[in-house]
This record gives structure tokens, sequence and C-alpha cells, in this order.
């Protein structure tokens, strides 16, 4: 059964956010504001902040960059997700990833529909592993920012989520690599 254990410690994480919009700027970047009030809510730390445009090779230069910062854990990126010509993350990050977490899709859809219905397939949210960092590619609306933060991230991040949680296996998120140097 899922739950919380309190004799686990809380361990805080470093989170990047990125927003992806032509047209957003801090001052109103609704999205990004929603994700860094639960960052800081939670306990955790907010790592790096910034806004790109809809440009593939900026997105991926930004979120690759992050996953070489050994202060950053997470990278989490909101807008870009739906099927317009200008909404790319999914194919900028895609190709980063080590690992994909199709269940972290699965699970934000299901989340959604129970929210919007069958409007949740317009998004492509997507998750991976690159560099020993979680990435999450979430939609640029708030709402799909609150239900993948309170849905998954919120327990998924915190230490004393029972049965289990990423923080608990991030120090074996490269140990692929480890093995892999080690085997020559």
């Amino acid at each position: 059964m899922a739950g919380s254990s309190e004799a686990r410690p809380f361990i805080p994480v470093g989170i990047a956010v990125l927003t992806v919009s032509d047209t957003r700027t801090l001052a109103d970047d609704k999205s990004g504001d929603t994700l860094v009030g639960r960052i800081a809510e939670a306990g955790h730390r907010l790592a790096a902040r910034a806004i790109v445009p809809d440009d593939k090779e900026r997105i991926r230069s930004q979120v690759e960059a992050w996953t070489r910062d050994e202060t950053i854990d997470v990278v989490i990126t909101t807008g870009g997700t739906g099927f317009t010509g200008r909404d790319i993350t999914p194919e900028a990050l895609e190709p980063l990833f080590e690992k994909r977490m199709d269940g972290f899709s699965e699970v934000f859809h299901r989340i959604s529909y129970d929210k919007i219905g069958t409007a949740t397939i317009q998004s492509r949210v997507t998750g991976g592993v690159a560099n020993a960092t979680f990435i999450f590619v979430l939609p640029g609306s708030p709402g799909a920012c609150k239900d993948a933060w309170d849905g998954i991230l919120k327990a998924q991040l915190d230490y004393r989520h029972m049965p289990c949680n990423f923080v608990e296996i991030m120090p074996r998120l490269d140990e692929h690599l480890k093995r892999g140097a080690g085997s020559k």
C-alpha cells in the first residue's frame, strides 16, 4: 500500500524548471510559477529556472547542460507537448533519454482524464532519465503542471514515500556507466 514512512528522513533534491515558450517571460510564466511554488512547498531546492523559445536545439542544449550539473537531480519542462508545428519539446528531449519512463505518461493521462476527459490525448507528456537526472516533460498549462506535481511528482520525489520512490534510486541511476567502465 502506498503511503509515507515518517521513520525515513525527508531528502530535498535539486530541481530545475524550464518553460518552453515563444511568448512567455518570467513575469507571466504561470506554469513555471506553479511548479516553483510546489517545489518550495514540498521542501525541495529550485536549482535553476529558465525560459527558452520553441527551438529544438536550445531546448536540448539547456536540458543537457542541466543534466551535467551535479546540483540538479531533476529537470521539469513545461510547454511544447501538443501537436502544433511549434510543439517540439518531446522531439528535443527524448533522444537524450537513456531510459524512457512510459509509466509517467500513462499515469499523467489517467489523472488528466478524470479532469479534462478525452482532451488529455492532445498532450505528448513524457519522462526519462539522462546523465543520472530525471527529466519530466509537461504540458504548458498550469492545470497540467498541478496534476503532474500533485498526482505523481510530489510523492515520487519524497524519500519517505513507500513502497518506493525516485529519490531512493537516484544514487544508482548511473551504475551502468560505472559497471561498463570497470569491465573494460
